[in-house]
């Protein structure tokens, strides 16, 4: 166990934080992070780990641990988020369980501790420095741009919601009772040390929270401390626990978390009804009424037999099949994920430039922030879909804001409605011109594959009016 000592965190002194931020804005290099696509932010994450060796020997497997012992990532990691920048979230009417958890293990449980309404920082300070509790903050990339510029990219090179939420546990004290979580797991050492202990899963790539209690989870399986600037990965279902240290003031850390509901598993669940739905207006097999009170009965060998026919049916159709028609999963992802952090100063609500004519070349614009789907309420059509454009002016308000906080504003505006849910919606003979568009860097009208001029410019109007193109 940690050694005993050290002195209590001071959350005050406001001259003294900002002395401190000024300094790390010094001293952050941009090198720290790369920004400049998908790739390249997650490659600068789990630097010097190799992406090719993260996923052939890490991800969905075992913990990996990287301890930088370097300066320049320490302070980057400390400016996403400190203890001392409570005092000013909280002016900004944060409420408790929304906003802010207050909680300590006891005894292997975890004892909430949130008062009700709007969180006071007085009040927070006193359950922190007396109490010894562990802040919890929810979502902290709606307040925080450079997480927000993080968790962006990281959305696009998951192609699955990317949430975060940050951890201040004051010293000698522990948050959260042994647990594993449903979701793949990136902790970013800000500030102080952390005591950590990883256990053997009891269920692996778990699809649920759960919390385990010590006489069955055995011993660590790994045990170590995270400083500043270190990143700890584990995946689903890693029973895990956490301190902070004695001789240590205070430890504040971000975890990152992504790949929730995520599995084949959840895919097979969203893809086959579409599959389906197909196939049954060319199958008459599958088109035949079901046994005489089939629904009624309780013993129904025979017809499981005559549905794992039917599976085996759908499977051979499947090998064949170019499209698969996604009914939730796409349309979740797209409506719920952030929007582009373009700065304030941009404006994509407005298309610019040149009009695209049949003589034209184009590119296309937030490549991947555009999904294209074909939904299987969608007969012979196919939609490109884009998260709601009126989040995404200036810092991209409303959308940021609600991320990841299970906030149900998908029906905003009337006006806003068949566009949040479809997308911009085409004709099927426009798919494979649609993935012409998404897959080349430049592409002329022109050489859209479309049978008519009339159509090619069509397309590419519509896509520009939505600001989804340029013209080059």
């Amino acid at each position: 166990m940690p050694k005993k000592g050290g002195k209590h965190a001071d959350m005050g002194k406001e001259t003294q934080a900002q002395c401190k931020r000024a300094k790390l804005e010094a001293a952050c290099s941009p090198s720290v992070m790369s920004f400049e696509s998908p790739d390249s932010l997650f490659g600068s994450l789990i630097s010097p780990i190799k992406e090719e060796v993260f996923f052939r020997e890490y991800w969905e497997q075992k913990p990996l641990l990287v301890q930088r012992n370097d300066p320049q990532v320490a302070a980057y990691y400390q400016s996403l988020f400190q203890l001392s920048h409570l005092k000013e979230l909280c002016s900004q009417g944060l409420c408790y369980g929304r906003d802010v958890n207050i909680c300590r293990c006891v005894n292997g449980k975890k004892k909430v501790l949130n008062k009700e309404g709007r969180v006071n920082y007085m009040q927070l300070k006193k359950d922190f420095d007396q109490k010894k509790a562990t802040i919890q903050f929810h979502q902290p990339q709606r307040f925080k741009e450079e997480l927000w510029k993080i968790q962006e990219k990281l959305e696009c090179y998951f192609g699955s919601l990317v949430g975060s939420n940050v951890y201040m546990t004051p010293q000698g004290s522990q948050g959260l009772p042994p647990h594993y979580d449903d979701v793949e797991v990136f902790i970013l050492q800000l500030e102080g040390e952390k005591h950590w202990r990883l256990y053997k899963p009891t269920v692996h790539l778990a699809r649920e929270y759960n919390v385990e209690s010590e006489d069955r989870i055995g011993n660590p399986t790994h045990e170590f401390i995270l400083k500043p600037g270190d990143l700890l990965y584990f995946p689903r279902g890693t029973i895990h626990q956490a301190d902070t240290p004695l001789g240590t003031s205070y430890s504040t850390h971000v975890t990152i978390s992504t790949y929730q509901n995520n599995s084949w598993g959840d895919f097979l669940l969203d893809a086959i009804p579409g599959l389906v739905f197909d196939m049954a207006k060319e199958d008459v097999a599958l088109r035949t009424s079901i046994p005489r009170q089939l629904l009624m009965q309780v013993n129904t060998g025979d017809s499981t037999k005559k549905l794992s026919s039917l599976l085996r049916r759908l499977a051979d159709r499947l090998e064949n099949t170019r499209e698969l028609r996604s009914s939730d999963m796409k349309k979740d992802f797209i409506m719920h994920r952030l929007p582009p952090c373009l700065g304030c100063d941009s404006d994509p609500l407005t298309p610019g430039g040149k009009l695209p004519k049949i003589d034209s070349k184009i590119r296309l614009q937030f490549r991947d922030h555009a999904i294209i789907t074909v939904e299987p309420d969608q007969e012979n059509a196919v939609s490109i879909m884009k998260p709601p454009w009126y989040a995404w002016g200036g810092v991209g308000s409303n959308r940021r804001e609600t991320h990841m906080m299970g906030t149900e504003d998908d029906s905003a505006s009337e006006d806003g409605t068949a566009q949040q849910t479809h997308g911009l919606r085409f004709p099927l003979s426009y798919l494979e011109a649609l993935k012409q568009i998404w897959s080349s860097s430049t592409v002329n009208v022109k050489e859209l594959n479309l049978t008519s001029d009339e159509e090619k410019e069509n397309l590419a109007l519509s896509l520009w009016t939505e600001c989804l193109i340029e013209v080059i």
